[in-house]
């Protein structure tokens, strides 16, 4: 995977085009229920057009066969990444990847990545609400675990969860890591939170970043001193 911050598009569809108006380069970009929802299926071929990758971000959890057909349709579309919840079963995540199969086009199936636990979730609260009473981290490997075995590209998860993870799981698999603040901006509603450049060190395969370039004064200026601190280069 590239070495791009994923730009959070957490707009309506008229606000997302003309946001990325502002951008003379290609761009990984997140379209979520928001603008998903608002727009449909047109707003992934207009960002397309633009020569942006895309990263649907549905977070699937339904019976098997219902997450597969969805699958297909979604492959159609010709996105770049796609994710599921883990919590729906290894059956549910290997029907994802089917459906995935059947309906890509160009010969290339999208990525698909599952949700373990939300970056907005505390430990407590998982323990409380979901009553799974193991830590955290031990949710987030059990997860992780079982979309490996249903042969998923990769999870979606903390970045400081990453050191846990890939020792376990290996470099190969993808680890896509929201939750990201430069230092000295709020952390909003995410609990689990870390600097483009800890996530990098962390091992992160990507990460995605919202408020900190969308409701930036300056998002081009912001964007490409994230992936800055994200590359570890100098350009």
């Amino acid at each position: 995977m590239e070495k791009l911050p994923i730009i959070a598009l957490d707009f309506t569809g008229a606000e997302a085009k003309q946001f990325l108006k502002q951008f003379d380069e290609h761009l990984f970009v997140k379209v979520g229920m928001e603008l998903f929802y608002e727009s449909g299926p047109p707003i992934i071929q207009d960002i397309k057009a633009m020569g942006h990758k895309v990263f649907l971000d549905l977070k699937l959890h339904d019976i098997p066969t219902t997450v597969q057909k969805a699958m297909k349709q979604l492959a159609a579309l010709d996105v770049d990444l796609v994710n599921v919840h883990a919590a729906g079963g290894v059956n549910m995540m290997k029907a994802a990847v089917k459906g995935l199969n059947e309906g890509c086009i160009n010969g290339k199936r999208p990525e698909i990545i599952a949700v373990t636990q939300l970056t907005s979730t505390s430990e407590q609260q998982m323990q409380n609400e979901q009553q799974i009473q193991l830590n955290l981290i031990q949710s987030v490997q059990h997860y992780a675990g079982l979309a490996k075995q249903a042969g998923l590209d990769g999870i979606v998860c903390a970045a400081t969860d990453c050191r846990h993870l890939i020792s376990e799981l290996g470099s190969d698999f993808k680890y896509i890591t929201p939750g990201i603040r430069p230092k000295g901006t709020d952390a909003n509603d995410q609990v689990r939170t870390a600097t483009p450049a800890e996530a990098a060190q962390l091992g992160a395969s990507a990460i995605v970043v919202g408020r900190a370039i969308t409701g930036s004064e300056d998002p081009t200026g912001s964007y490409r001193q994230i992936k800055k601190e994200w590359s570890g280069t100098d350009e």
